[in-house]
């Protein structure tokens, strides 16, 4: 059997893929790891990503390998993306690598359960903005768009209606700045937030970017326009650094 041609085939597609990844406007590492609960939707949201990158000019390296959080390997990208990861998913020396990242500048986003990750990590609280502390069933509310000076927001209303897992959080950094809250006079709240509840956020921190998101939980969301524009900006944010004046 001739395996010539398989593997002409071969190197050309991974060839193409590659070069695809290289000549993106920013890179962009999703990072899915689990060691705890376990979303459905992950695959969803990961295609979404990918999908996102193909159509918006950024390259999108997808990895549940946590021994990718090496300084020389980050340094390859210019957003870590934290995929509903839970538990404890980096070591000591991945932990350090991973601080590095931001230092150098470069960008987080943290979608859904990134707040329910590392809880005995306090450099990643502070980071990532808050931890999960506890969610109703799964319900419809009205979220407040307080933000709308932020391209994870411009396109939505002020008053946006939404149906997903809600979380509510404690340790809230008090230096993130809130793009999103939640109307918990709209839903079955469990333990709650207050009028002061927020579900979407940005900040600069230890000389970096972050974007987070408490939305993403159904699968639903990720084929939801609103809220692929929302995880694009975000993304682009991180990306950038850039606001408008």
């Amino acid at each position: 059997m001739n395996l010539k041609p398989l593997l002409l085939t071969l190197t050309l597609i991974f060839s193409v893929s590659l070069l695809a990844f290289s000549q993106g406007q920013y890179r962009v590492l999703v990072f899915s790891k689990t060691a705890g609960f376990r979303h459905q939707s992950i695959p969803e949201g990961v295609a979404a990503i990918k999908k996102l990158g193909q159509e918006q000019g950024f390259g999108v390296y997808v990895t549940e390998d946590a021994g990718h959080f090496t300084d020389e390997n980050l340094a390859k990208y210019d957003v870590v993306v934290l995929l509903s990861t839970t538990g404890t998913i980096f070591d000591e020396a991945q932990k350090a690598a991973f601080q590095k990242f931001v230092q150098s500048g470069k960008g987080v986003v943290g979608i859904h359960s990134a707040t329910d990750t590392e809880y005995e990590w306090p450099w990643y609280n502070k980071m990532i903005g808050a931890y999960f502390l506890s969610h109703p069933r799964q319900q419809t509310l009205r979220l407040e768009v307080k933000d709308k000076n932020h391209p994870a927001t411009w396109h939505l209303p002020d008053n946006w209606l939404w149906y997903d897992e809600l979380y509510e959080f404690r340790e809230i950094n008090p230096d993130i700045k809130v793009l999103i809250n939640a109307d918990e006079s709209t839903y079955e709240v469990s333990k709650g937030n207050g009028p002061n509840h927020p579900m979407a956020w940005y900040h600069e921190f230890d000389g970096g970017r972050v974007f987070y998101t408490a939305f993403g939980h159904v699968e639903a969301a990720w084929q939801n326009a609103a809220f692929l524009q929302h995880v694009h900006g975000g993304i682009w944010y991180a990306a950038k650094g850039k606001l408008p004046k």
